[in-house]
């Protein structure tokens, strides 16, 4: 198995843990659960409110399910040139967290809307791996490819 198979698995294992993170557990802190944001909780005392943070946490959920199902197709289907240039478009993408999702939680972090300090540190680290391994694992097969 090549290292560019083994990086998109290790991403499709992850995202898939964080996709049964929102539909079964979203209150959660650890992955994608939201019970990192104090709002989360403060949501349920307004019906209307919460029905929207429920659809929307679904919603990112499908989105995500989405993904891990097309990275299944490409690893099952995909030329090698499929494959690499999935994985430049998963570092693409990743990338547009810092455009505008880290902003936003770094803000909500810093006013203490988090329910643990310095979350946004902690998933900007996180994210930026997720770009590094894949960054990685393209660097190594361009080199081993010759």
């Amino acid at each position: 198995m090549d290292i560019l198979s083994i990086a998109i698995i290790v991403f499709l294992v992850l995202e898939s843990l964080n996709i049964m993170t929102l539909y079964f557990a979203p209150g959660s802190t650890r992955g994608n659960g939201i019970g990192v944001f104090s709002a989360y909780e403060e949501s349920k005392e307004h019906p209307e409110i919460h029905a929207l943070v429920t659809y929307l946490i679904n919603w990112v959920a499908g989105t995500k399910l989405i993904f891990v199902a097309l990275l299944v197709v490409i690893l099952a289907t995909g030329s090698e040139t499929t494959k690499m240039l999935t994985v430049v478009a998963l570092i693409l993408s990743i990338l547009s967290f810092f455009w505008r999702l880290f902003p936003s939680i770094r803000r909500m972090d810093e006013a203490g809307c988090c329910t643990t300090q310095g979350y946004s540190k902690t998933l900007g680290i996180m994210i930026a791996s997720f770009i590094a391994g894949f960054a990685v694992a393209l660097i190594a097969y361009l080199v081993t490819r010759g």
